[in-house]
């Protein structure tokens, strides 16, 4: 039996002498796996049809244990990503994030729109070239907290997770630190209770959490004196994105991958 479907591409591998099976997300029925039968000869149909975050639209027949491709017609490839090194390393970084907190065969709508438009907003991207790692790392933490977030477990980044009290950074003492916690599932006041934060933040960072959940990022120049705090701007992105990364990692039990290839963007040292 067929059925079609429309899906991007999360996951390729190599199976047999020219197959390859692939994770795709759809948004009718979440993750399919697939055999593309021949994907991975020089002249297969199915080549370029089959490989990262390329969209298509497939015909699918069911197998005993595995989906087999019959057919698939492009309808996006996202090839702006594809000639630049930084913004192909985020939609590589996105598409594993997006492959762990999915569910297979579960219609996931909301999901596959959200990780789509995220990749449009990355390959539209305009670097200016004295902010350009700020501006990359920028975009794919919004991009992470938002997934977290649809997925059900973002951080908590505007209440206290111990005594649920309102924070607000505080940009006057330079000394000021408020905590995160991964068991708590956001920051903490320093002090309280006996549980450890796992990570200090500076107002510059709170203030970068909280302004996540919003649907587009503030211009940089809302931050145009951060030169003048305890870290750079991009540093304390960078110290962002390292944060939920280490955040989603704990909750899922596993590494990703695709991470040090954003670490080569701006080497950072803790």
């Amino acid at each position: 039996m067929s059925f079609k479907v429309t899906g991007i591409i999360l996951k390729g591998s190599p199976l047999g002498e020219a197959d390859r099976l692939v994770t795709i997300l759809s948004p009718e029925q979440g993750l399919v796996k697939a055999v593309a039968p021949g994907a991975r000869q020089h002249r297969s149909a199915l080549r370029g049809r089959t490989e990262l975050l390329v969209v298509n639209e497939f015909v699918l027949t069911r197998g005993r244990s595995l989906d087999r491709i019959q057919q698939a017609d492009m309808l996006t490839s996202y090839s702006g990503l594809r000639h630049d090194f930084a913004k192909l390393a985020v939609g590589q970084y996105l598409a594993e994030v997006t492959h762990y907190l999915a569910v297979s065969h579960t219609p996931q709508p909301e999901l596959y729109e959200l990780l789509r438009e995220h990749l449009r907003r990355i390959e539209a991207l305009e670097f200016q070239p004295s902010a350009r790692v700020t501006q990359i790392i920028a975009h794919l933490t919004q991009a992470l907290f938002h997934l977290l977030a649809i997925a059900g477990f973002a951080p908590q980044v505007q209440h206290c997770q111990g005594s649920q009290t309102l924070i607000s950074p505080n940009f006057v003492d330079p000394r000021w630190r408020i905590g995160f916690s991964h068991d708590l599932g956001g920051i903490m006041v320093l002090g309280q209770g006996n549980i450890r934060p796992d990570q200090r933040l500076t107002a510059l960072e709170l203030d970068i959490l909280q302004m996540l959940p919003n649907r587009n990022l503030p211009e940089l120049q809302r931050w145009s004196q951060a030169e003048q705090m305890v870290f750079s701007l991009e540093t304390a992105w960078l110290r962002v994105e390292h944060l939920l990364r280490q955040y989603l990692e704990h909750h899922i039990g596993k590494t990703l991958k695709a991470a040090p290839l954003i670490d080569t963007l701006a080497p950072l040292a803790f």
